[in-house]
């Protein structure tokens, strides 16, 4: 993975888990990257510990993505890699969805990712690679994530079509649909014992992923190897999905 030498890496979401992940694996491998969040002191505390830059930015937003875009533009001209990974994970069962909960993850995980992409194409290089970051919710159908399964599907379907819209400047655009992942979310969400042993169960391989690996994947998306990689979904859950 030592091809992302002085290539510009936008990390959106890049404070924690996946992001952050991402972030030192690709600064490692000599990328330019610049990390995104909404949360100012989570921020300057993760570009410090990473050695990268970081940027101020509600990806829900369409002044803070035109704020970015015209950041990144004036500073680096163009980018290379484009890590839409900003998201929110919220769960209800349907009948208990309140219309604030489902704008609120729509928002952010849609429309959010939507405008980022769609801001960012103009600035992309020639041979850039966008990677979305999805979930296998989307595939497996987990009771009470119907709306953050949603969001998700319909990043998969936009993933797709953007894919075929930037291949004649072969830009390449892929999605990574992480299982259960041990992260900051996982801890968010609150999770008993009891329910996290009930998700180990549901993984062949008994555990929960590593942030670090999903990480990896990314990375190799990201980079000269994987130049005729475009339109695919890379599932990295354990097995769950099987």
């Amino acid at each position: 993975m030592k091809n992302l030498k002085d290539k510009v890496a936008i990390i959106t979401g890049g404070n924690s888990g996946i992001g952050y992940a991402t972030a030192k694996v690709m600064n490692e491998n000599g990328a330019k990257v610049i990390i995104t969040g909404r949360r100012k002191d989570a921020i300057e505390k993760a570009a410090s510990e990473l050695n990268v830059m970081g940027w101020l930015a509600d990806q829900s937003n369409l002044f803070d993505i035109d704020n970015l875009v015209a950041k990144v533009k004036g500073d680096f001209g163009k980018v290379d890699i484009l890590l839409i990974n900003a998201g929110i994970t919220k769960f209800a069962p349907i009948e208990l969805t309140t219309e604030n909960m489902f704008d609120e993850i729509l928002n952010v995980n849609f429309k959010g990712a939507y405008f980022t992409l769609s801001k960012f194409i103009p600035i992309l290089n020639d041979n850039a690679s966008v990677v979305l970051l999805s979930s296998t919710s989307a595939t497996i159908s987990p009771p009470s994530a119907s709306v953050y399964a949603a969001s998700k599907a319909a990043l998969n379907a936009v993933m797709k079509i953007a894919a075929l819209e930037l291949s004649s400047r072969k830009i390449r655009v892929n999605a990574v649909s992480p299982g259960p992942v041990a992260t900051e979310i996982m801890n968010k969400l609150g999770l008993d014992n009891a329910v996290e042993a009930q998700i180990i169960n549901s993984i062949p391989l008994s555990r929960l992923g590593k942030a670090e690996e999903v990480a990896d994947l990314i990375t190799y998306l990201s980079g000269d190897g994987a130049t005729f990689i475009t339109g695919s979904n890379f599932l990295i859950d354990g097995g769950q999905s099987v």
